[in-house]
């Protein structure tokens, strides 16, 4: 586990170095979405300070280095690697795949009256990340063309109708992977948040 976390601030110190690229040549785009994926990286430590919610390492792990391979393909790996935005999206529906499952996951552990069966929690899953990644899609599209408008250089890149339908299967594929692969794993998480849950209402 320390290794785990040596790797995670590692990956903390390349998004400041991004960071500080973004600065000196004075790239908007870069310089946001390294601050935004650096603040991501502090959630972790913050429900844990905050709301005594201890995340697994691993996970963390997994989100670092999901935001740290966005920041540097803002450098320029965007545009020069054609299968870079495919990754960047696998690894970003993983995680919100996994967010969902164990979300649901832990709710149908601390509640009584619902259960919920594991096809219908995979169903859930696949058909949430799926609405995320149209919803991004969507203010991937307005932030751009506020930016436009504005006379501003947007700070997330779009491609057109066919890199966003593209990018709606690699985050299928994320979602698919992680609901035929790991559930095992996350109901195990689900139910660690389940008691998590339980703690907060009885200390409430």
């Amino acid at each position: 586990m320390d290794r785990l976390r040596l790797l995670n601030r590692a990956l903390q110190a390349g998004l400041i170095a991004v960071l500080a690229f973004g600065l000196l040549v004075r790239n908007v785009s870069v310089v946001v979405n390294a601050l935004a994926g650096f603040g991501v990286t502090l959630v972790p430590a913050v429900l844990a300070r905050d709301r005594d919610l201890l995340l697994d390492p691993r996970f963390t792990l997994v989100v670092s280095i999901a935001v740290f391979l966005h920041s540097i393909g803002m450098v320029g790996l965007y545009d020069r690697v054609w299968w870079w935005d495919h990754l960047t999206h696998t690894f970003s529906a993983t995680i919100v795949a996994v967010i969902a499952y164990t979300v649901v996951w832990a709710v149908d552990v601390h509640r009584e009256d619902i259960h919920l069966p594991p096809p219908f929690t995979g169903l859930f899953v696949l058909s949430f990340v799926l609405a995320m990644g149209v919803l991004w899609e969507v203010a991937e599209f307005l932030a751009r063309e506020a930016a436009i408008r504005l006379g501003q250089e947007p700070v997330l890149i779009l491609y057109g109708l066919d890199d966003s339908m593209f990018d709606l299967l690699f985050n299928l594929l994320g979602a698919v992977a992680v609901t035929l692969f790991a559930t095992t794993r996350l109901r195990h998480w689900g139910e660690e948040l389940a008691a998590w849950l339980d703690r907060r209402l009885e200390a409430s």
